[in-house]
């Protein structure tokens, strides 16, 4: 069912072994266990208001056995959200519903939506069973038409589409979809696709299985020919896509749990005004028709409420968790600097920290903007001798000793030494801090005249200076690190301006090129082959060293910007990873795209990621001790959060 290189690439990110964690006094209310089904939908049932569970549930629905134990009904799970852009979180918590999902130590993928699967010899399709009788939250059937309706009328649809998302396209061509019968249906590939099983467990995958036919069919225009009645009637947006995209969601957007008629296949759904800009909490109620149940038949989740304050500030999320107003949460709080005071309060609070394992290479990557608009600016930035010398004038020990409390080793990007794929060069090159070599290597580059105040100058006589932003309700820390990082910089005639951007603005600046330096997290630590985005231009939103040559990969050379040599090769020899079946194959060519990555350094680190610190309320079960903290992964959904529950 799995394809052994899966098996071998994946491996060595296995974690510590999951534990439970210890139990104590009970926070919230509970309702008394019965066997079967949540209390509260019983009732629905015998007031004819909701049908048996029997008919609620597929013929064959997932059993799953629960970490610690069977778990009781009842309960309400709090967290913070931080301000009206953290839609992830809610994702995190809920978990991607895709055909496929991570095991829980993050070793390999199994069936999830699908409840099986077959791969050709090829390895170019794929065939997946769906589950017989398995109904979306409103009850209505869900069947291979769902899959097909997103291959036939949004994938190959120009207009929602202009370029279909790549982890469905192979040499160039879309994936194509064949349905066998009402639970079964083939996904082909023009070529062989040897990660695609992989590619389905990310939260960005689940497009297949995320729109309801019966429901948002009448978004589209081969469906609804009065559908620019509805665009007009919205005031909102000017199409039909904008109007799909804002009634049924998107994979990664707060529009997606903004409407609460959307039917979905997830343990909880939205209830009351959504998820918006003005939202001051969101509240997610069980699903009814979820079709997962655990080693006694007893329908997940057994928490009925998931509730979720918005806050402004991360600070406020912290003492939300000393409070003990928070049940299970790292997001946002994950920090080092929070742990001594998370133990200080843990026995008054009533939780217990919880250890993150950080998938991440890196604690933060500075990207250089190889596409400045500004041409004096995009030499200095493609400039190598520049990069190299602003990396050997930072002194990373300082940082780590300030900032991270003495946590961590000075590091770029790459795989973390566990890790099969590690490369030593990509991770620990100019890492060492030699100031009198910076200064050698920018007399050499061209840029050795300074100004009055020191300052090194371009050779039109601007100064030699950098903006770089950041977003700081994300990471704090970014802000701290980017101070010292300044006065840093300074001492070799380079002037930086750090500021701090509300997230949506952080996004939109960096996604129209308009930025000198970004700052953002650097994965790729235990998923080098997941979440390539710091040496391969991938992603349109994180590959911020070059958004234009992500949109030329992406919409195979139509938009964007052509890259260097060095990077188009890179591209290629990705597609070739992505197809090749044989293990070592595949595994050596990532090891070449990280040797081209280190030959170029467009992007710079700081220090390697230490683990990160997250909250647990201390009666809650079935919540492993250590959990993979990873975007991909995505944190702590695939430890599966329906099965959590309180004791008494």
């Amino acid at each position: 069912m799995f394809t052994l290189r899966e098996e071998i690439m994946i491996l060595k990110m296995r974690i510590a072994s999951l534990a439970s964690i210890a139990v104590g006094a009970l926070m919230t209310p509970l309702v008394a266990f019965a066997a079967g089904e949540a209390p509260s939908l019983a009732k629905m049932v015998a007031a004819g208001k909701l049908p048996a569970l029997d008919q609620r549930l597929p013929e064959k629905p997932e059993v799953v056995k629960p970490l610690d134990a069977i778990g009781v009904y009842g309960g309400k799970l709090r967290r913070s959200l931080g301000g009206s852009n953290d839609h992830n979180s809610i994702l995190r918590i809920v978990s991607p519903q895709g055909l496929t999902r991570w095991k829980p130590d993050f070793s390999t993928v199994i069936p999830n939506i699908a409840e099986s699967w077959t791969v050709n010899d090829k390895g170019s399709e794929f065939t997946f069973k769906l589950r017989k009788g398995m109904k979306w939250s409103d009850g209505h059937p869900f069947t291979a038409d769902d899959i097909m309706f997103y291959v036939n009328d949004l994938l190959h649809n120009k207009e929602f589409y202009p370029n279909p998302p790549a982890r469905y396209v192979v040499d160039g061509q879309a994936m194509t979809a064949e349905k066998i019968d009402d639970q079964t249906v083939t996904l082909k590939f023009v070529a062989s696709y040897g990660t695609f099983l992989t590619e389905l467990a990310t939260p960005l995958a689940q497009e297949p299985v995320l729109w309801a036919k019966h429901y948002c069919m009448q978004y589209h225009p081969t469906y609804n020919k009065d559908i620019q009645t509805m665009v007009d009637a919205t005031n909102a947006v000017e199409d039909w896509p904008g109007l799909f995209r804002l009634k049924c969601g998107e994979v990664e957007a707060p529009n997606r749990w903004s409407n609460v008629e959307r039917p979905t296949l997830d343990p909880w759904i939205i209830t009351g005004e959504g998820y918006s800009a003005g939202s001051t909490q969101v509240v997610m109620e069980r699903n009814p028709y979820f079709w997962q149940v655990d080693t006694e038949g007893n329908q997940l989740p057994y928490i009925d409420t998931l509730e979720m304050n918005v806050a402004q500030d991360n600070q406020a999320i912290v003492l939300e968790a000393i409070a003990g107003n928070i049940d299970m949460q790292r997001r946002r709080i994950s920090q080092l600097s929070n742990k001594p005071v998370f133990a200080e309060n843990a026995e008054k609070g009533g939780f217990k920290i919880l250890d993150m394992q950080n998938s991440n290479s890196n604690i933060m990557s500075i990207h250089f903007n190889f596409t400045h608009k500004d041409p004096e600016m995009r030499a200095l930035m493609r400039n190598k001798d520049v990069r190299v010398a602003l990396s050997l004038a930072i002194d990373r020990e300082e940082i780590i000793d300030i900032v991270y409390q003495g946590q961590g080793e000075p590091w770029q990007v790459g795989p973390r030494p566990s890790h099969i794929l590690y490369d030593e060069r990509l991770g620990r090159q100019y890492t060492n801090y030699d100031p009198d070599k910076a200064n050698e290597l920018l007399d050499k580059a061209g840029y050795g005249k300074r100004d009055s105040e020191d300052y090194r100058l371009l050779p039109s006589g601007k100064r030699f200076a950098f903006n770089i932003q950041y977003t700081g309700i994300e990471q704090p820390d970014w802000g701290d690190s980017l101070e010292i990082i300044a006065q840093q910089w300074k001492k070799i005639g380079v002037e930086v301006n750090v500021s701090s951007v509300e997230r949506s603005i952080y996004y939109s600046r960096g996604e129209a090129n308009e930025h000198d330096i970004m700052v953002w997290g650097a994965p790729g630590g235990l998923d080098p082959t997941l979440s390539p985005r710091n040496v391969l231009a991938v992603h349109p939103q994180a590959s911020w060293f070059a958004i234009p040559w992500t949109r030329w990969y992406l919409s195979g050379g139509k938009d964007g910007e052509e890259p260097t040599e060095s990077m188009k090769k890179r591209l290629a020899l990705y597609d070739a990873f992505k197809k090749e079946a044989d293990q070592e194959k595949a595994l050596d060519i990532f090891r070449e795209i990280h040797r081209m990555a280190a030959d170029e350094m467009e992007t710079i680190g700081i220090s390697l990621a230490p683990n990160l610190v997250g909250v647990v309320n201390k009666n809650l079960r079935n919540v492993p001790a250590t959990i993979p903290s990873s975007w991909m992964y995505p944190d702590p959904g695939p430890t599966l959060p329906q099965t959590y529950y309180y004791v008494n």
